[in-house]
């Protein structure tokens, strides 16, 4: 009898369990890295976006220093890090922003302001 009764539990309980909502929201989000004065934005910069959970999502930049995502609602950090050739010089690139609250109801658009530091090439 009591085992009728544990397997009857379990069997309610797993119907239970399976009804959930399978339609996740995501939002569009886009980051705009922000260069100093005299740099200007260029493709394929790599443009990383963690959540709380601490799963990372990565994109590059377009032509206009812009990187996209589509992400889950949540609190973001937003970080970059890039190292850009010339002939002359090779630009470091660093920046990070946290504490980034996505959602549905915001624009979603976080400009990334990044610090250069650079180093002479010697040919």
């Amino acid at each position: 009898m009591k085992i009728r009764l544990i397997m009857l539990a379990l069997f309610a309980v797993s119907f239970t369990a399976c009804s959930y909502d399978e339609d996740m929201e995501v939002c569009n989000v886009s980051v705009e890295l922000v260069f100093p004065n005299g740099s200007e934005p260029y493709a394929g910069a790599r443009v990383e976006l963690i959540d709380g959970k601490g799963s990372i999502f990565v994109d590059s930049t377009d032509a206009n220093g812009v990187a996209h995502f589509t992400v889950t609602p949540g609190i973001y950090e937003a970080r970059s890090s890039n190292t850009h050739e010339t002939y002359d010089y090779r630009y470091f690139f660093n920046g990070v922003k946290s504490l980034i609250v996505i959602s549905p109801d915001s624009t979603n658009h976080i400009p990334l302001k990044l610090s250069m530091s650079k180093k002479r090439i010697i040919h």
